[in-house]
């Protein structure tokens, strides 16, 4: 059996591990710093397994001896945004607490696949990679999966249609700056640009890029966690499985897409060797500016950090 550790027992880890273990992918382990918080999530989630119909062994701790010998590490710790605050505002807190996970993961599991959720993820990410040292196909973040369901949904809503029909891509980071594809965007292989005007595409990728602000706003305290969840369990079952899911990926750039030593978001194939192919799509010279725009806030953010 696969074990799956997930470290941080907030909302977006603890509905992660709900869904990972709904799926049945394997012996959960969630950790968190704060005692009890991790037990008692793990022993509620446990009890819903005989009323659902599944079986489940998750752990709840605070000793990351714990994670020792993990196949997958899903890293949500972190803080969340508050209104008005930026993905960068996140850097520093969250690249020292994401620091101190990495150095864990490099003693306790150091054969692991590493997928990193925590904010500014593209950021985030470079640290993990530093700080573990692992090779780049086992450290990537999540940030696709979920920026391309905003912009499904987003898609599905205006056309009245159903969201299983609509396959969306956005490329780029995690924020501000992420490069919405709508030739790449279609519903039942039909591209949106032969379904909608221009303007329409524009409000839907603008209310996309906009997505998890918009949730924050609403929510007044705290920020989206149903999503970026089913995000995290669509990654954890594509690798756990070896499902090799062509997926949009915060991955590690060595020349594709004109950039190196980055992350960035851009679609890849997702196995039991975590990112096993980066697909290089046909960009035009719009697309590819947008995208050049995007990776050099990235690497902005990552040219202040202190590794």
């Amino acid at each position: 059996m696969k074990k799956i550790t997930i470290v941080g027992a907030g909302f977006v880890g603890a509905t992660a591990v709900q869904r990972i273990a709904e799926k049945e992918l394997g012996a959960l382990v969630l950790i968190d710093i704060i005692e009890g918080m991790p037990q008692g999530k793990a022993l509620d989630l446990m009890q819903s397994g005989p009323i659902l119909g599944f079986d489940a062994n998750i752990l709840g701790t605070n000793d990351y001896s714990d994670i020792e010998g993990s196949d997958l590490v899903i890293i949500t710790a972190g803080i969340a945004r508050k209104p008005g605050m930026s993905r960068d505002d996140l850097v520093k807190i969250n690249s020292n607490i994401v620091s101190d996970v990495s150095e864990n993961i490099k003693k306790y599991a150091p054969d692991a696949i590493v997928l990193v959720v925590t904010n500014p993820l593209d950021i985030i990410t470079y640290v993990v990679l530093k700080k573990t040292g692992f090779p780049s196909n086992r450290v990537f973040g999540m940030s696709g999966v979920l920026d391309s369901g905003r912009f499904a949904t987003f898609v599905a809503m205006e056309l009245g249609c159903s969201a299983r029909n609509v396959d969306a891509m956005v490329l780029g980071g995690h924020g501000d700056s992420m490069v919405p594809l709508p030739k790449n965007t279609t519903v039942t292989g039909v591209p949106i640009t032969e379904l909608m005007d221009k303007a329409t595409i524009d409000r839907l990728v603008q209310r996309t890029v906009n997505g998890g602000a918009e949730i924050v706003e609403l929510l007044k305290t705290g920020s989206a966690f149903y999503a970026p969840s089913a995000a995290i369990s669509s990654m954890a079952e594509s690798i756990i499985r070896d499902q090799k899911r062509i997926l949009p990926v915060c991955a590690y750039l060595e020349g594709q897409y004109g950039h190196k030593d980055i992350y960035l978001g851009v679609p890849a194939k997702l196995g039991k060797g975590g990112v096993e192919e980066i697909i290089q799509l046909t960009l035009s010279d719009d697309e590819q500016a947008m995208l050049d725009r995007s990776a050099e806030a990235v690497k902005e953010g990552i040219s202040k950090l202190e590794l």
